[in-house]
């Protein structure tokens, strides 16, 4: 607790000079003294006590006096909270479905763990809109941006290779990725491009993507799936499905080229823990985004003093008039 006006505190030395009169007057107005032998027949019993509730009122207006003092000066307790503004983030997982996604370099395979990871990471942003672009050959719109987190997952799940023209349109993917988060109010709007291949389809170029990601105010992380060297890919052959190490071909200077140019950052994954690593990486760049305002609220205390003030004053008046004046 503290006071506005510490210094109207100094008003209650002047109650000082008001106790002093009262007790001046009280010794002042005595009977005269006379000296005995005995002071058992001149002792009424009960006495001390009746003396004591004639000083009660006098006490009680002091107490009052005391207390409006106080409450003048008008005190006040604080304590600091924290308002956090989550910046209002928009994001778009931008996924890369064409078959190169089957390779069994992770576990189940690329597809596999790039839902179940991500899904993972749809979870740990409940304050932020969320949607869901998945390219191939060409590309589509999985979920429009969202906060219904069960719908963003029930999508998630149901991604798929096969769906669509096989390819890697990296432009048109990052294009419809834009498309949904051009018109945001959000405050900062992201797209998650995760591809493990080189572009080799679309009507729009990466490059033309990201010029169109880098107006609009949209930051892309690029993350690039696949071990290093081979990878192990299921093939159709004439004796059934068998895994064939196929070269893993990632065009990592574009991806790059597009973090960089759209101020996101791009990330290299090479097995599961790298991908979990890498959108825990995301997950708290963007938390980071996140602004506190540390601000003091009052709470007013002088009414508390003002009533006990009030109580005390009207005990005043209740002990004259019913107890005072029944004193013999």
């Amino acid at each position: 607790m503290f006071f506005e006006y510490p210094n109207l505190l100094y008003l209650e030395f002047l109650l000082l000079p008001l106790i002093a009169l009262y007790v001046y007057r009280e010794l002042k107005g005595k009977s005269p003294s006379m000296t005995v032998s005995n002071f058992d027949g001149w002792q009424v019993k009960g006495q001390d006590f009746k003396r004591f509730l004639r000083h009660v009122p006098f006490i009680l207006r002091t107490i009052a006096l005391a207390l409006i003092i106080i409450a003048i000066a008008r005190p006040r307790s604080s304590e600091s909270f924290e308002q956090t503004d989550t910046e209002g983030i928009d994001i778009v997982l931008d996924m890369d479905v064409s078959t190169s996604m089957l390779a069994r370099d992770f576990s189940p395979d690329r597809i596999g763990a790039a839902k179940n990871i991500a899904i993972e990471f749809i979870a740990s942003r409940p304050a932020d809109r969320i949607g869901i672009v998945v390219f191939a050959g060409e590309s589509y719109t999985q979920c429009p941006v969202t906060s219904d987190r069960a719908t963003l997952i029930n999508m998630m799940k149901e991604i798929e290779t096969g769906l669509i023209d096989d390819g890697t349109a990296i432009g048109n993917g990052l294009a419809t990725a834009v498309a949904r988060l051009k018109d945001s109010d959000a405050k900062s709007k992201v797209v998650i491009l995760l591809t493990d291949g080189v572009n080799n389809s679309g009507e729009i170029t990466p490059a033309m993507a990201a010029e169109i990601a880098k107006t609009y105010g949209i930051r892309v992380y690029t993350i690039g799936v696949g071990a290093m060297g081979k990878a192990p890919y299921p093939m159709m052959t004439p004796l059934g499905i068998r895994m064939m190490d196929i070269d893993v071909e990632i065009d990592e200077p574009l991806l790059k080229n597009i973090a960089e140019q759209t101020g996101g950052k791009y990330f290299r994954a090479t097995d599961n823990t790298k991908l979990l690593e890498i959108y825990n990486e995301i997950n708290q760049m963007e938390k980071s985004r996140i602004t506190v305002d540390s601000f003091p609220v009052y709470t007013e205390l002088f009414m508390k003093f003002a009533i006990w003030a009030l109580v005390a004053l009207l005990l005043e008046v209740l002990f004259k008039f019913f107890i005072i004046r029944r004193l013999p």
